[in-house]
């Protein structure tokens, strides 16, 4: 049956290498994925796929279905397609909403010899307000067995870490004043702002080594001789679960306030993006997927240890469902996410070639979990494991 996913995703090769490089060569910010949605939600169509558009009122969002007359396991391929700013798709993500559905189209040619379905969930806004985080709270994941993606790198890596990340936003609002003819009826906003970056910076010696807090100036007045009246400043706060990025944000947040304090200034403290969760990788899931990796010929020797990459809205699915993201080598070249060096190599033959080998090692992955007799059934019990744990970490 492996050998029938592999032979439909290369007889269909041409179509998905030119949708990555299609949606590659049109970067669209999150939310504003118009074409990148548009073109795969058609793809799905002509392949058999019923697809819902618009999903929670999101415009680029989508879920496309196929589903088996016998019932089964309900398979996840997860597709992100929004790009960077000014970067474009210096993060892969054109190949990873490809491979998903390469991977997709593959494991619909034998599916009905199992039972089951098969979804694809478009999921817009990775980057910032990652739409993975209402459609895990809407439960649209609760009734999956195994939600799969892979990541594009420059090297293997198992599924592994992610850090819960909160993105706040600090309004300091004070009054103007002329800084030179009559400072003292001035209230410096920015000065609000510098005493928070400074308090951050005396908070870190007493956090935990995983924290990372990273920020920047968005507003800090408008001429140098005019007392600032309003600044702001947006902030990353991380760590390795959730429990402990609250608990940093409360000390943040004291920090803010008592740089208002300070200066006299009135404060307001919002979130400007989502909140992501830790990844919480299924093990034997995970095991699968490295499993068929190693049977289409890549050395066990040379898939890494999971990193920390930074955050993912993944994080939230695997609250929800069992779930893995691991990283797939696309390049040869040792280049980063989020670099130009990286965004000009994931456009090339050798990146597509990766694409197309991603989708079968995700295919056949989630053939066994159709196939195998009680794998289902032991992944879930991983995974129900893992987040009645997670749920005593947050109560206790």
């Amino acid at each position: 049956m492996k050998g029938r996913i592999f032979q439909t995703v290369d007889s269909h090769a041409d179509i998905f290498k030119e949708t990555a490089l299609y949606i590659g060569r049109n970067p669209e910010l999150g939310h504003e994925e118009f074409k990148a949605s548009e073109r795969l939600t058609g793809l799905l169509e002509n392949f058999g796929f019923e697809v819902e558009r618009g999903t929670l009122g999101i415009t680029t969002a989508f879920i496309a279905r196929y589903r088996s007359a016998k019932p089964g396991p309900v398979i996840a391929f997860l597709a992100e397609f929004d790009a960077l700013p000014e970067l474009g798709h210096a993060c892969g993500h054109h190949l990873i909403c490809s491979m998903s559905v390469a991977a997709a189209v593959g494991l619909k040619s034998v599916i009905d010899e199992t039972g089951g379905e098969i979804r694809v969930y478009g999921t817009p806004a990775e980057e910032t307000k990652g739409a993975k985080v209402p459609m895990s709270a809407a439960g649209l994941f609760d009734d999956v067995d195994a939600a799969l993606m892979a990541h594009p790198y420059h090297t293997y890596e198992h599924s592994g870490q992610s850090l819960a990340m909160d993105a706040v936003q600090f309004e300091y609002f004070g009054k103007p004043a002329h800084a030179a003819a009559n400072p003292a009826e001035g209230i410096n906003a920015l000065d609000g702002v510098l005493q928070l970056f400074n308090s951050i910076n005396a908070l870190r010696q007493q956090l935990e080594s995983h924290v990372r807090i990273h920020g920047i100036i968005t507003e800090g007045g408008v001429a140098a001789n005019i007392i600032p009246e309003y600044a702001a400043a947006q902030f990353y706060i991380r760590s390795a679960n959730r429990p402990y990025t609250d608990q940093t944000v409360i000390k943040v947040r004291k920090c803010a306030e008592g740089a208002a304090l300070q200066t006299g200034c009135r404060l307001v403290i919002s979130n400007y993006e989502f909140s992501y969760d830790e990844l919480a990788t299924n093990e034997i899931l995970s095991s699968v997927y490295t499993d068929n990796l190693t049977a289409l010929g890549i050395s066990g020797e040379s898939i890494g240890t999971g990193k920390d990459h930074g955050s993912v809205d993944l994080g939230n699915v695997s609250r929800r469902c069992p779930a893995i993201h691991p990283y797939l080598k696309v390049i040869e070249e040792k280049h980063l996410l989020h670099t130009a060096e990286f965004r000009d190599l994931a456009m090339t033959d050798r990146a597509l070639a990766g694409m197309l080998f991603g989708a079968k090692v995700l295919a056949a992955t989630a053939w066994d979990v159709l196939a195998i007799p009680g794998l289902k059934e032991r992944i879930r019990e991983e995974f129900n494991r893992t987040v009645n744990a997670a749920a005593a970490g947050r109560n206790g």
